[in-house]
């Protein structure tokens, strides 16, 4: 039984995110999301401006009238997301923690796929995979996985993203769309991340917080690693203090940015506080565009 906040976090989510795919995603998903190939659907007579590579020979011979063959693009995919869920997603310095964007964010994914007739699967991980729920269809099914992503409690507090894409390695064979979402701060990822790029069509959502890039006078504070639990104390009133965290902060974006071009895997960044919907209508055209 979940709680009645819970329930209420669900059903907003469901709300939001459904009235913004019909809203703004509409026809977006499928354009950039294309299907295994494509299939025979029927044979017609042949029209003036047909593809005479078409042409089925031995209806026209039966016939004695071109007919051509028609294909259909076979739409069904199966949708990955990775989760990162490490105790570093726990953080939010504005209404949500980046755990909660990225919930939302695969909610608003989710209820994209199963419109047009997808399936859906969640991995959940830490330094471990801790929660695997295979692809399925259906709206029942993706309030599951929400549920999932806001409910969950992970056991283990540090990072292991080579572990979960090769964990996805072993249960899927068949090429898949994978959002692997994560803030990215563990290391020695790269060739994992380089390997899956080329066996699925993977896109790496990076969640941040403002907060991560930049920090404001607050005089003497107390800053925790989430994942190690290393302490440190910093003067925020320092203006050499506050540029060297943003000078960090950048350089690590960038560290990001340059791994995924050298890779060539679609890189999508979400801030806190931002409306992702309006930042992943912005990442379907560019893809679209990269993809003409």
């Amino acid at each position: 039984m979940i709680s009645k906040e819970l329930a209420r976090k669900i059903r907003y989510i469901q709300i939001y995110t459904s009235k913004a795919v019909n809203d703004a995603l509409a026809g977006e998903y499928q354009s950039i999301f294309k299907g295994r190939g494509m299939a025979f659907s029927e044979v017609r007579e042949y029209q003036i401006g047909d593809d005479i590579r078409t042409i089925d020979w031995n209806v026209t011979a039966r016939t004695g009238m071109p007919h051509v063959k028609l294909f259909i693009e076979e739409r069904e995919l199966t949708v990955l997301f990775l989760v990162d869920l490490s105790a570093s997603g726990s953080f939010g310095s504005i209404r949500q923690t980046k755990n909660e964007v990225a919930a939302e964010l695969c909610a608003l994914l989710s209820f994209s796929a199963i419109k047009n007739n997808d399936k859906v699967g969640l991995v959940l991980f830490t330094d471990r995979v801790e929660k695997f729920i295979p692809p399925a269809k259906g709206t029942t099914h993706v309030l599951r996985i929400i549920r999932e992503l806001l409910e969950f409690k992970p056991s283990h507090p540090n990072t292991d993203i080579s572990g979960a894409l090769e964990f996805l390695g072993h249960v899927t064979h068949k090429k898949c769309v994978v959002f692997l979402i994560s803030d990215f701060l563990g290391h020695g990822y790269d060739r994992s991340i380089r390997v899956m790029g080329k066996q699925h069509d993977l896109i790496a959502v990076s969640v941040a917080d403002p907060r991560e890039i930049s920090m404001p006078d607050v005089g003497l504070i107390e800053l925790e690693d989430a994942e190690t639990g290393e302490q440190i104390l910093i003067d925020t009133s320092s203006i050499a203090v506050r540029h060297q965290y943003e000078q960090f902060g950048a350089s690590r974006l960038e560290g990001l940015r340059k791994l995924f071009r050298s890779i060539n895997v679609d890189h999508m960044e979400l801030l806190n506080g931002q409306d992702y919907v309006l930042e992943l209508v912005r990442f379907f055209k560019k893809r679209e565009r990269r993809l003409r």
